[in-house]
């Protein structure tokens, strides 16, 4: 025989169950994997090739920035990668600036710190919702000015492509 605080407790873990399934079932749910938030409506995703349209071009730039945005969106994200313009989105862009001239550090007459640019022009189009939506993402990257430019970019690139894809990963699917 029960006592009286088994059956209390059962009855409460039972009328809490039912809530909670009730709660999801009647409100719509965006599922959220390692902070991207997706409507459950989007299946696939077109990306394509972002260029690099920069006055100077770093060549091994725009095709890591392909693959390692392809790579967080297929391991992040439950979204099928597609090859048609129908699909639920559609990312596209360009690397607009790529300019490492800029000096921002001074010491002794002498520049002691240079710093590296890159903007990247970002199209989103979501079909379902029949929303385009354009926004520019850059970032600056300093470097010693005792390097010359090709050594720095060379030691920079991983870095700039790391943060480049992630911040265009969190403004499509985090609402940054």
């Amino acid at each position: 025989m029960r006592s009286l605080f088994q059956t209390y407790s059962y009855r409460h873990s039972i009328l809490l169950w039912m809530i909670m399934l009730i709660g999801f079932t009647a409100c719509k749910v965006k599922y959220s994997f390692n902070d991207a938030t997706i409507d459950p409506r989007y299946k696939t995703i077109k990306l394509g090739f972002i260029e690099n349209k920069a006055r100077y071009i770093n060549p091994q730039l725009s095709p890591k920035l392909n693959d390692k945005l392809q790579q967080k969106i297929t391991n992040q994200t439950k979204l099928t990668r597609v090859s048609n313009d129908d699909a639920d989105y559609v990312i596209s862009g360009y690397i607009s600036t790529y300019d490492g001239t800029q000096t921002v550090g001074v010491s002794g007459r002498q520049a002691s710190t240079n710093r590296l640019t890159v903007s990247i022009n970002i199209k989103l189009r979501k079909n379902i919702e029949n929303e385009t939506k354009e926004f520019v993402v850059s970032r600056s990257f300093d470097y010693s000015a005792n390097l010359a430019f090709n050594t720095a970019e060379a030691q920079l690139l991983d870095e700039v492509v790391r943060n480049m894809v992630d911040e265009i990963f969190n403004r499509i699917f985090s609402d940054w």
